[in-house]
């Protein structure tokens, strides 16, 4: 017996369309051996039969009750709704028959009742069990209406034998047949699944009916039922049975514990604890090879709990049923999963998988399916059809057949509004005469002229007569122009509409519209690049970013893929799971709230681009059906290379996209990547993906800092390790490398329809990756925008629907890119919306032609000419119609047509004429309003041979490009050129009043060409011109005279202008603002129609138009001009000559390969903190301007060294370094770029440059260093103040109270009295009156915890010489005037300044000659007083007197007059002093002095001694206490050698105590000297310093107290004169170094000492403090 698998041995296959002819054969042989076998129970149970009676009747009842059960429970499991398997301890069937062979036994009723009994009693527990198995398959939800049916279709599908079983088999034969045992398996739902997994409530009725499943099976009722039944046929039956009967009860027994056996472990198996396992395939899928256009099935069955949900694949692409329901149906009926694909082709070859998966794993089986072709043209398919419909371009039709088709489209779809959500449907009539039925046409649908093919979004449908289109869910991405294309062969008709898709009402007021077109970009194992495109509305409030969610295919879970909004349209996702696909959509977000979820995105497969283009790519050898899949070994071990082409794909400002390949050295293990980052100029890398490794080779990084440079690399890891890093990415700068377009320009609404306008605009400048544009309205006044479209449309045209007829709007146009929506454009012109045609007035038919004359005349036919009508009726004349008719004897006859198709020119020629007939002519012209009026009859014409030698005369003469003082004339040649060539023409013109012998011509010489420009003219002049064509023979007959023409240059008249863009192109431009809704531009050349495009594209948009010259050469010089149709004539022309074109091709390569203009060269600098800044400026830059910045020829970029920085609204361009160091040594580059325009500028730092420039940042970098403590702003320096004092002085700063200031000279600190506030920032020290001893270096030192700082000053040698000579040119300016004074010795001049130094030195001058030093006439200074000194004067010594004061530099020279009255005044004042002089020498004085207290104890000797002087000698007296007082015997008074007084007490006594008083007197003056005498007894104390002085004047350990002296004898103004006189006399000592007499020395010592003591007491001094040198 061949082997089955359990499941199969009594089952046919489930679905008998599964063609497997093994498995089949294999089933038909084990079926047929159970049939042989089933024949030997049969006549082994006949045999029994014929036995005894009670055995029989016993048996009948043990068989009845056993069979009953069985079928009892066999028929309540079929009974189920689910109805998968029958369950049962014996599967012994056919229970009608079993009833009917009880039925013919003779049965004991005793017997019959208790079988009846034991009957119910089993049909009781079978129902319970039923009723348990009903629960659960309730809660499971089979989803079936009709129970009956799913019985019936049970029975066929998974029981044949039980289908058998309704066959009424009466043959004995059969009563011990063995029914085939059916295994008790668990079926899914069925289900048609579609792509969308099972939903929660799914899961839950699953889980529901499990438990009921586990309760049915553990309870084991059919079982007991069986042993009950069993018992009780064994308690009624004792019979001996025969050996036959015990081998087959025994063999029967046998069977029924294994099937038990198989039952329990069944039920083991299905224990909670051991439920839960993996998918398994059971039966997988296997390839198939097919003809094309035939279906294919794939089979697999898969066993798992829970129920393992089953995923089909096309190339590892989840196949979308929904998107093709007529190409794909999958199913799963009970366990056994089915995919079908339906009329195969070439695009179905591919590896198909499918995927069961659940809680416990996922596992995947693959099959093959290769499509062949048959080698004729026809599918041999279409043969046995019989009636077939077949394609034209398969069949075989006549040649040009087709095009004698005719389609026509009846009630057609117009233009149509819908909103999101709704269902739209468009749909045509299509009538295709002759009607073939064989052909049928093709029907295709186009969006936007893209084919559109069914999905669960679109549907379409074909009757045979009519073709439709079904929205199902319209949503704003099926907004567009429709097209409906109907396909007859090679021959086809369209017929298009436009779709309009409004947004669906916001959940959330003021909320945006949902985003629209959400693609998957460059999809790679765990990371996709999603892109969307951006609302028209955004709810009234700006659109702060977007939000992307993610959602496996298969779940209905959405994941929100970023925290935070981001703006830009495309955002890269990572974290995928590599072989899931998955489906995205973006929600827009503002102030109000977030919107509706845009559509969702084609779903996408986390796959290597290598293996998504092996999947789909099609077999090599599609004819062998052959798929061959090798695998190699893997590598262990191989550490993985450094990966290559790292480069950087996509920068914003939120994250930088990385894009690389993978490793040549990488083993055949899979290998994930380690992305890294460092700041551009460091060496400092961060791994970025720190946790997980990424598996694709693209990689996006996020939470960079914006505006910075960063660099990356990638290293590749296995199990080996992680291997080298990849080379470093340049740097890159975090920023938006796509700016948000500018706003369009030049918005100009046009009439269309009743209900739409066209709108134009032009494209924004230096606009990048455009995705469109929106395009909003309003009502005039209204305020409220609202918009035309919802998908952005491409182009620079739109035509707005759905407005308002005879409303005025206005519009507006944005731009959209990835980067956001531009600003709006400014507002159109106000329109209102009419039909184009007349502006939503009738239109009138043009009025008739005028002036028909004949330019040509042969024997049989003849060239008529004529007028434009006057009146065109508002539109464009399309055509005219000529009618003539013969007259005959004066009377006319029948109008008849000359032409049928109207003529476009103004001249026709009629044919078939009669010679020598005379004919009269009309011509009516035609708009689109109609055919006017026909003209009046012309002047008869005689149709005869013209024979003249002459030519005939011109034609439609116009006139164009009228101005003030010129016009253009254009004429055509004349149809009858004479007997000879036409050599030229003549222009005759005439005022329009004047007269006909008015006439003058315009040229002296014939013109070649067919048109002038007629200057001269006369403004507000009218005129008329004609033209005459000259021959060989002579000048013919003139042309007819041109309408009345006006010299005038209208307003708002423009001209043509030449313009040379960015680019370099060279082009014409015109302007017209009077154009009407059917105005048109036609440019010419020289006059002439230009037919020749290749050298010149002709744009017009609204009112400009442009000729663009492709490429201006020799072959383009000429006059251009245009004319603007449908206008009252207006035009322009525009010459390029030679020298025009050479001027305009060097401006063109200007701008085609322009120059940045630099304001400045690159240039150096260095900044405070030694910094090196390098810089240029350009005059103007654009926001797109960029720069690159170069070193010895390598490319250098932002980061810790350097810092650079683009402005480009000041253009100013510069790179700092933060240290310049050895190898900075070099050529820098600044290059810029700004569009095309392209400059550099190079600065060369080498040899003594460089290293001058490294000096000086080196020196500021401490210098900023030093400034960071307190420092000095200006160094120690000097200045000579008014008072001519030097003071030392500078400016400090960044100081705080805790800084101190040292000052040094010649390293010896300078000790200052007060502290320095610092109050102004300036710190001096004032040294007074400077000199020789003050030369020396000073420093001054600044300190404090920050730091310290020194400025030093040296005032040495020259320096010294310097301060020198500003302080003598101080003193000298600081001199007063020349005063005369009067002396006891003479006269004296003299002048004060501040101060006196030996370097200033002084000269005398007396009447201009320099006075020569004697002992009369002597110079000097005496402190701050210079003077001359002029002893005994005479008159000699009158004159002038200069001092002159040389300063080392420069002299200053003070003048005195010493005459006349000033020399009497002075000389008399001498003389008195004189006198005075010599008193006050002789007077008496004491000159020793006598203590003024003189304390001394009783019983002392007292002794005081003094000299007195005197000429005469002096009288001495004494005092005591104002009375006279003599000498006795206690007190001794001496006057000895007239000059020695003294004074003794031998022994003092308090009676002595008292103010003594010695006067001296002679005949010049009185002088008297007190002293007090204190004498204190023995006892008693003082506080009073003791001074005895002994007679011979040696002290006593007492102190002298200098005593005053007074002269009694002198006035007080001799007192006060003497008093100002002595200190010049001793000056004069000093200076003239004169010895002085020997009476004069105490004084002369005296003065002496006291300039000593002055000149120690000189100081130095600070600001407000005195300072003194300290050793």
């Amino acid at each position: 017996m061949m082997s089955l698998p359990f499941y199969q041995r009594h089952h046919d296959h489930y679905d008998r369309a599964y063609r497997h002819k093994a498995l089949q054969s294999t089933v038909s042989q084990y079926q047929k051996e159970t049939k042989s076998k089933s024949a030997v129970y049969a006549q082994g149970s006949a045999a029994y039969a014929r036995g005894s009676a009670a055995y029989r009747h016993a048996s009948a009842a043990d068989f009845s009750l056993e069979s009953s059960a069985a079928y009892s429970h066999g028929s309540s499991a079929h009974n189920l709704e689910s109805a998968a398997y029958s369950y049962g301890s014996t599967a012994y069937d056919h229970a009608a028959v079993q009833s009917k062979r009880s039925a013919a036994y003779s049965l004991d009723s005793e017997a019959l009742s208790k079988s009846s009994a034991a009957y119910s009693h089993g049909s009781e527990s079978i129902n319970k069990l039923a009723a348990a198995y009903r629960l659960g398959s309730e809660t499971y939800g089979l989803g079936l209406k009709d129970s009956n049916l799913m019985i019936e279709d049970q029975s066929y599908k998974m029981s044949p034998k039980a289908k058998r079983a309704r066959q009424h088999l009466v043959s004995e034969d059969k009563e011990n047949e063995a029914i085939d045992y059916s295994v008790p398996i668990f079926t899914g739902r069925e289900v048609n699944i579609s792509g969308i997994t099972d939903t929660e409530e799914e899961r839950i009725k699953e889980s529901a009916a499990y438990v009921a499943k586990r309760n049915l099976f553990a309870t084991g009722e059919g079982v007991s039922v069986s042993k009950v039944a069993k018992s009780v046929s064994e308690e009624e039956h004792h019979e001996k049975k025969s050996r036959k009967v015990a081998i087959r009860e025994s063999a029967e027994r046998v069977a029924l514990k294994k099937t038990l056996e198989d039952t329990q472990a069944f039920h083991k198996k299905l224990n909670q604890d051991k439920l839960l396992h993996p998918p398994e395939f059971i039966i997988e899928p296997r390839s198939h090879t097919i003809w094309e256009k035939q279906n294919v099935k794939f089979h697999c069955t898969v066993a798992g709990w829970p129920v393992p949900r089953v995923t089909w694949y096309k190339n590892n692409v989840p196949i979308d049923v929904q998107a093709h329901p007529d190409k794909y149906t999958i199913e799963n009926r009970y366990g056994l999963h089915s995919l079908e694909i339906s009329t195969c082709d070439f695009d179905d070859i591919a590896q198909y998988r499918a995927s069961a998966m659940n809680v416990k794993g996922e596992v995947s089986a693959y099959a093959s399916l290769v499509v062949k072709r048959y080698k004729g043209e026809i599918d041999a398919s279409h043969l046995h059809a019989g009636t077939f419909s077949m394609p034209l371009s398969l069949g075989v039709t006549p040649h040009g057949f087709a095009s004698r088709f005719e389609i026509k489209f009846i009630d057609k779809f117009e233009v149509t509004f819908g909103r999101e959500g709704e269902t739209m449907s468009l749909g045509c009539t299509v009538v295709i005469s002759p009607d073939i039925k064989r052909f049928k046409p093709d029907i295709e649908w186009y969006r936007n002229g893209v084919l559109i093919t069914p999905s669960k979004w679109v549907q379409m449908h074909w009757t045979g007569e009519r073709a439709s289109l079904t929205l199902t869910h319209a949503n704003k991405e099926d907004e567009g122009l429709y097209t409906l294309r109907v396909v007859m062969g090679e021959y086809y008709e369209e017929y298009s509409g436009y779709v309009f898709v409004r947004d669906a009402d916001a959940e959330i007021p003021g909320a945006p519209g949902a985003p629209l077109d959400v693609q998957c970009l460059d999809a790679n194992k765990d990371y996709v690049i999603v892109s969307w495109k951006q609302p028209a509305v955004d709810g009234g409030n700006p659109i702060l970013g977007y939000f992307i969610d993610r959602c496996e295919v298969g779940t209905t879970h959405w994941t929100q893929c970023n925290e935070t909004p981001v703006k830009f349209a495309r955002f890269p996702v990572t974290g995928l799971i590599e072989g899931r696909s998955y489906i995205f959509r973006v929600r827009a977000v503002n102030r109000a709230g977030v919107s509706l979820p845009s559509r969702v995105s084609e779903p996408v497969a986390a796959l290597d681009p290598a293996d998504r283009a092996r999947l789909r790519s099609h077999p090599s050898a599609p004819w062998t059906g052959q798929i061959i899949v090798t695998e190699e070994e893997p590598a262990e071990g191989v550490i993985p290379g450094p990966p290559t082409d790292l480069q950087v794909i996509e920068a914003t400002k939120n994250y930088v996209v990385l894009s690389w390949k993978p490793p040549g050295q990488r083993g055949h293990e899979g290998i994930m990547y380690f992305v890294e980052k460092c700041i551009a100029g460091t060496e400092d890398w961060q791994r970025v993906n720190t946790e997980i490794p990424v598996k694709s080779p693209r990689f996006a990084v996020f939470d960079l800092s914006e505006g910075k440079s960063y660099c990356f690399r990638v290293r590749c890891c296995n199990s080996a390790g992680i291997g080298e890093p990849s080379e470093a990415t340049e740097a890159t700068v975090v920023d938006d490398k796509l700016d948000i377009p500018k706003p369009p320009g030049r918005i100009m609404p046009t009439r269309n329809t009743d209900t739409s306008v066209v709108v134009t605009w032009t494209e924004p400048p230096d606009a990048k990756e455009l995705v469109g544009y929106y395009i909003e309205s309003s009502v005039v006044g209204s305020g409220h925008w609202e918009p035309c479209n919802n998908n952005p449309v491409k182009g620079t045209r739109f035509i707005c629907h759905g407005l308002v007829n005879g409303e005025k709007y206005i519009f507006r146009v944005r731009a959209v890119n990835a980067a956001g929506l531009s600003e709006f454009s400014q507002d159109s012109e106000p329109i209102e919306v009419q039909a184009a045609i007349g502006g939503g007035l009738l239109h009138a038919a043009p009025s008739p032609p005028y002036d028909i004359t004949v330019l040509e005349s042969v024997r049989d036919s003849m060239v008529l000419g004529w007028k434009q009508p006057k009146a065109t009726g508002g539109t464009e004349i399309t055509g005219y119609y000529v009618n003539y008719r013969e007259v005959i004897g004066g009377v006319p006859g029948k109008w008849r047509e000359a032409n049928i198709k109207a003529i476009s020119e103004r001249a026709y020629r009629i044919e078939n004429l009669k010679e020598n007939m005379v004919y009269q002519f009309q011509v009516a012209a035609a708009n689109l309003a109609g055919v006017g009026t026909p003209s009046l009859p012309s002047k008869p014409f005689k149709c005869e041979e013209w024979t003249i030698a002459v030519p005939g005369p011109p034609h439609d003469v116009t006139y164009t490009e009228v101005r003030k003082d010129s016009l253009v004339l254009l004429w055509k040649e004349p149809v009858y050129t004479g007997r000879s060539p036409i050599a030229g023409y003549y222009i005759d013109m005439k005022e329009t009043e004047a007269k006909e012998e008015r006439w003058r011509s315009v040229n002296e010489k014939p013109l070649q060409k067919k048109f002038l420009k007629i200057a001269g003219l006369t403004e507000g002049v009218s005129y008329v011109f004609r033209v005459r064509a000259t021959n060989q023979a002579g000048v013919g007959r003139p042309s007819d005279i041109t309408d009345p023409v006006v010299a005038e240059t209208r307003p708002g008249t423009k001209e043509v202008v030449v313009n040379v863009d960015d680019d370099g192109v060279i082009s014409l431009n015109f302007e017209c603002d009077q154009m009407s809704p059917n105005s048109k531009f036609v440019w010419s050349k020289n006059y002439e129609p230009i037919e020749d495009d290749s050298r010149l594209d002709i744009d017009s948009k609204g009112g400009k138009s442009k000729a663009v010259f492709k490429n201006l050469g020799e072959d383009d010089l000429g006059i251009y001009s245009c004319v603007v149709t449908d206008t009252d004539g207006v035009s322009s022309s525009y010459t390029i000559d030679e020298e025009e074109m050479k001027r305009l091709l060097a401006l063109s390569h200007e701008h085609k390969f322009p120059t940045i203009p630099l304001a400045s060269e690159l240039a150096v600098e260095i900044l405070e903190k030694g910094e090196v800044r390098f810089w240029l400026q350009a005059e103007k830059l654009s926001g797109n301007a960029k720069a690159n910045f170069v070193f010895n020829d390598k490319e250098i970029f932002n980061g810790e060294k350097y810092k650079m920085k683009v402005d480009q609204h000041t253009g100013l361009v510069e790179m700092i370094m933060d240290k310049l160091e050895d190898k900075d040594e070099g050529t820098y580059t600044f290059q810029l770029q700004d569009g095309k325009a392209t400059n550099q500028s190079s600065l060369v730092l080498i040899g003594d440059v460089f290293k001058k420039l490294r000096d000086e940042a080196e020196f500021q970098r401490k210098e900023w260093h030093r400034k960071q403590g307190p420092h000095f702003v200006d160094q120690l320096g000097w200045e000579v103040t008014d008072e001519c004092n030097v003071m030392l002085k500078c400016k400090v700063a960044n100081i705080k109270k805790e800084t101190h200031i040292v000052w040094y000279k010649d390293t010896r600190e300078i000790m200052v009295d007060e502290e320095h506030d610092f109050k102004d920032g300036v710190c001096t020290l004032l040294i007074s009156e400077f000199s020789k001893k003050d030369t020396g270096i000073y420093e001054v030192i600044l300190k404090d915890d920050r730091g310290k700082d020194i400025s030093e000053l040296k005032l040495t040698d020259t320096a010294f010489a310097d301060l020198m000579n500003e302080v003598c040119r101080r003193i000298a300016l600081s001199a007063t005037d020349l005063k005369i004074q009067s002396t006891a010795e003479g006269i004296r001049l003299y002048s004060f300044v501040t101060y006196y130094v030996e370097d200033l030195r002084v000269g005398w001058v007396h009447n201009d000659t320099q006075i020569r030093f004697t002992d009369r006439v002597k110079t000097g200074v005496t402190g701050e007083q210079i003077w001359l000194q002029i002893n005994e004067p005479t008159p000699q010594d009158k004159g002038k007197y200069t001092m002159e004061l040389f300063d080392g530099k420069t002299g200053h020279k003070k003048t005195v007059d010493l005459s006349g009255q000033a020399f009497d005044e002075a000389f008399a004042e001498f003389q008195r002093l004189k006198q005075a002089a010599i008193a006050e020498k002789n007077r008496a004085r004491v000159l020793g002095g006598l203590p003024d207290v003189v304390t001394i104890q009783e019983g002392k000797a007292l002794n005081l001694s003094c000299t007195v002087w005197g000429d005469p000698t002096p009288e001495v007296s004494w005092l005591k206490n104002e009375k006279s007082f003599v000498s006795d015997a206690n007190c001794i008074l001496k006057f000895e050698a007239g000059k020695n007084v003294s004074f003794t007490i031998s022994a003092v006594s308090t009676h002595d105590s008292g103010k003594y008083s010695l006067v001296v007197k002679n005949k010049y003056g009185t002088e008297t000297s007190d002293v007090t005498v204190i004498v204190i007894t023995v006892s008693g104390q003082t506080d009073t310093a003791k001074h005895t002085v002994s007679i011979s004047g040696q002290s006593q350990n007492n102190i002298t107290v200098p005593k005053k002296k007074k002269a009694t004898t002198m006035s007080k103004p001799q007192q006060e004169k003497e008093k100002k006189d002595i200190k010049p006399q001793v000056d004069e000592v000093i200076a003239t170094e004169e010895t002085s007499d020997s009476k004069e020395i105490p004084r002369v010592e005296k003065e002496k000492n006291t300039e000593n003591n002055q000149q120690t007491a000189k100081k130095t001094h600070g600001k407000a403090a005195a300072a003194r040198t300290v050793p």
